[in-house]
């Protein structure tokens, strides 16, 4: 049987008419998949029960569902997401006065290996489907809902995995989320982020996404990145220089720059100064990160966090100091690892 949620609305609508329904059906099961989230044929009550019989016979559905839990003292939610597979996937809910934010995953895993990150030390076992990272949206929401009484503002592919190693099912959720057939988020509410792949980053120029790009740089010397940053030999800080300035330039938006601050390893004022330097090459706006410590890695967060940030206001950079939220259960920036059960 066909994957329901895999096909897109001409797809159910030729599927519909070869079961000889009529199309206003598709749109119908459209709506309750992406508009209220449903995970069975019994749901779609506005269905005769001897259609939803055939199509339980010829669909099925893959939903995801919650695995487990967690809460922060800051009020931040860490998710286990269980797959159809039984992978498994984390998310998180991040609330605060102005706004509520969902952090998604985007594979199983991670390939990249980043050495400071929790994900970067797991294989990558799977891509996510843009199914599951819809569900992971929808899950989340309805938490936010719960716990905070109100709706996700917006939505940062952060979580485990590579966004644009899955180009073609993360742009797919994209869509999904921001269709005003389905979710109807403006995509100015979404950011992807990336490691840097400069092909990928100038695709989606090309493609027309209209989200916010967002860089996790992390060192702006070639040699110093690559060492916590192996992504950083095929793709170098001249190539997402140049992959950054055509998309800033096509879209009109400045990208910005994730740097989290690590002591010893990118908080000198060499490292300060790269960093300007390299955020002079195109519109661009830095995210400055407070260092999560794993404990697979023997890094510590700096004591130069605001004097860095100062540093790079003085040149007249646009500087965002981010302060971590969920710490306390490994579900802050870097730290999700799989592990919650």
């Amino acid at each position: 049987m066909k994957d329901l949620r895999s096909l897109d609305l001409p797809e159910l609508t030729q599927a519909l008419k070869d079961l000889g329904q009529p199309g206003f059906r598709a749109k119908q099961i459209w709506k309750w998949l992406w508009q209220k989230g449903a995970r069975s044929w019994e749901e779609m009550t506005d269905l005769p029960k001897d259609l939803r019989a055939t199509l339980e016979s010829e669909f099925h559905f893959q939903p995801t569902r919650i695995h487990a839990a967690q809460r922060s003292s800051d009020g931040t939610i860490k998710v286990a997401f269980e797959l159809h597979d039984g992978f498994k996937i984390e998310g998180v809910l991040i609330p605060t006065s102005k706004r509520t934010t969902a952090c998604i995953s985007s594979q199983v895993g991670c390939s990249l290996d980043c050495r400071f990150c929790a994900t970067g030390y797991l294989k990558r076992d799977r891509n996510v489907t843009a199914a599951e990272i819809y569900d992971q949206v929808h899950l989340i929401n309805q938490l936010a809902l719960e716990n905070y009484g109100k709706k996700l503002d917006n939505i940062v592919y952060m979580g485990m995995g590579e966004p644009l190693l899955n180009y073609n099912e993360v742009l797919r959720s994209v869509s999904l989320i921001t269709s005003p057939d389905a979710l109807g988020m403006s995509p100015q509410r979404l950011t992807i982020s990336t490691a840097g792949i400069a092909k990928m980053i100038k695709k989606l120029a090309d493609d027309g996404v209209r989200t916010h790009l967002a860089l996790s740089l992390h060192n702006a010397d070639d040699a110093k990145r690559s060492e916590i940053m192996p992504i950083n030999q095929s793709n170098n800080l001249d190539l997402l220089a140049e992959a950054l300035g055509y998309w800033a330039e096509k879209t009109g938006e400045r990208p910005t720059l994730e740097y989290t601050v690590i002591e010893g390893v990118n908080d000198s004022i060499e490292d300060e100064a790269n960093l300007a330097r390299f955020a002079r090459r195109f519109p661009s706006k830095i995210n400055l990160i407070e260092y999560n410590p794993i404990s697979l890695a023997d890094y510590k967060p700096t004591s130069r966090l605001m004097d860095f940030a100062l540093g790079l206001e003085s040149q007249k950079l646009i500087v965002n100091v981010r302060r971590s939220r969920g710490k306390d259960i490994d579900a802050a920036c870097g730290q999700l690892a799989g592990k919650l059960q």
